[in-house]
């Protein structure tokens, strides 16, 4: 990078979100004079990028300068329980000219369906899963807001409880949180952002970190007295006073095996998977269900070895398409061939879309899944121009998204409606 332009980059992650988007557009004017190389567009698609309106090390400006540097093709915002960072990304695309989609994950009970009392796709609580709401019409960013506001409320107070928790365990070792003052900060809470259990434990990393400074006392005391079991290769990180990454890797150790410990059950915030399926109807979002797979070594590094929703897998894809699911979503890094195989089959034997995107939430991960270079996952950089498409058009007119009633009627054949929503994403954001 051309010394000068280090402080455009550092306000890219700054307080105010229109200093964000001046200081992207001062980097694409050094861009276009040639002071700063051009990234190579690299034709990688990632459609589940997360920003600090959930939880991130990027705002959406800079997850979007960090998109466009990997050489990203289109990049997908995705936050917790919140779309308030989507006006700035989309804003930040345009600037730097990289093609995006918006989008909410958010977590949704099935105790009222066949999948009742299972562990779905959530580590931590059975019955509830995760989906993602994608492509998101830009005329329906408000309604979005306001449904999600008062899950946030909820998520708060269960927050709060386990913030107790949290000093309950730590209590012993004059460790003590203070949710309004140490957790909240950390968050966009104030700007429409949500609060994560990963707010909790980054607060806590903080704590522990100042308590017993970086290095070897800090990881007896993660070993000795809490008793955790160290990956060889995050314990080779925690060692190294001068790892740049340090709170973020002990967040990871935290999540993986103090979550059970604080966790309490989520109710009130998590609405019926069916309401929340009605509610992308009405606003013309394409539903997609998050699939996660049996867990055996976690590429995150916050998740036990686990088994998921592989030996129900069948029945899991009656349910969703049952509740009128558009779509199924995955990472192709988290899972074996054999498991993203299988997923694809199903995908097409119920005629759900696929969607993909990398779950960016460290600085540790890559914004590039290279597994989209196999022949095999041509198919979800198809679906990413579609979902543009779509994005487009529902902005446009909700009845013109890509699974309305009158566009199915026209279109019944979803690989049809792939290639006329893909037209149209390429069309019109390569022609602008």
């Amino acid at each position: 990078m051309v010394v000068g332009y280090q402080e455009y980059i550092r306000e890219l992650n700054g307080d105010n979100p229109q200093s964000r988007l001046e200081s992207l557009r001062k980097l694409k004017e050094a861009i276009d004079r040639g002071d700063i190389p051009k990234a190579v567009d690299k034709g990688y698609v990632n459609n589940h990028i997360h920003t600090i309106y959930s939880f991130s090390p990027y705002s959406p400006t800079k997850a979007i300068w960090m998109a466009y540097s990997a050489g990203l093709t289109t990049a997908g915002i995705m936050d917790h329980d919140s779309i308030s960072g989507a006006k700035e990304f989309i804003e930040a695309g345009r600037i730097i000219g990289i093609a995006t989609t918006i989008g909410v994950e958010c977590r949704v009970d099935f105790s009222q369906t066949p999948l009742k009392g299972r562990r779905i796709n959530n580590p931590d609580q059975h019955s509830i899963a995760y989906i993602a709401l994608h492509g998101i019409p830009h005329t329906q960013i408000a309604r979005v807001k306001e449904f999600f506001a008062p899950y946030t409320v909820e998520r708060n107070k269960r927050n709060r409880q386990m913030i107790q928790k949290i000093n309950d365990i730590f209590k012993d070792y004059n460790i003590q949180l203070d949710f309004d003052k140490e957790v909240i900060p950390l968050s966009q809470y104030h700007d429409g952002g949500s609060i994560t259990e990963r707010h909790l434990l980054f607060a806590l990393s903080k704590k522990i970190v100042r308590s017993f400074g970086k290095g070897q006392k800090l990881v007896d005391f993660l070993k000795i007295d809490l008793g955790i079991d160290i990956k060889p290769k995050i314990e080779k990180y925690l060692l190294d006073e001068n790892n740049d990454f340090y709170e973020y890797d002990l967040l990871g150790v935290l999540k993986s095996d103090l979550v059970d410990k604080i966790y309490i059950d989520a109710t009130l915030e998590c609405p019926d998977v069916r309401k929340v399926l009605a509610f992308a109807k009405e606003i013309g979002a394409i539903s997609a269900y998050a699939y996660l797979g049996d867990v055996e070594d976690s590429v995150t590094g916050d998740k036990k070895s686990q088994k998921f929703e592989d030996h129900y897998i069948e029945l899991l894809f009656e349910v969703i398409k049952d509740l009128g699911f558009d779509a199924v979503t995955y990472m192709p890094t988290r899972n074996t061939m054999d498991q993203l195989k299988r997923v694809k089959e199903l995908c097409r034997q119920y005629d759900l879309f696929e969607i993909s995107g990398e779950d960016i939430n460290s600085p540790r991960q890559s914004f590039i899944c290279q597994a989209l270079d196999n022949p095999l996952f041509e198919n979800l950089i198809d679906s990413t121009w579609a979902l543009i498409g779509h994005e487009i058009a529902a902005t446009k007119d909700i009845s013109d998204g890509m699974f309305s009633s009158k566009t199915i009627s026209k279109y019944s054949d979803l690989k049809k409606r792939i290639e006329v929503y893909k037209k149209i994403g390429i069309e019109e954001t390569r022609g602008r």
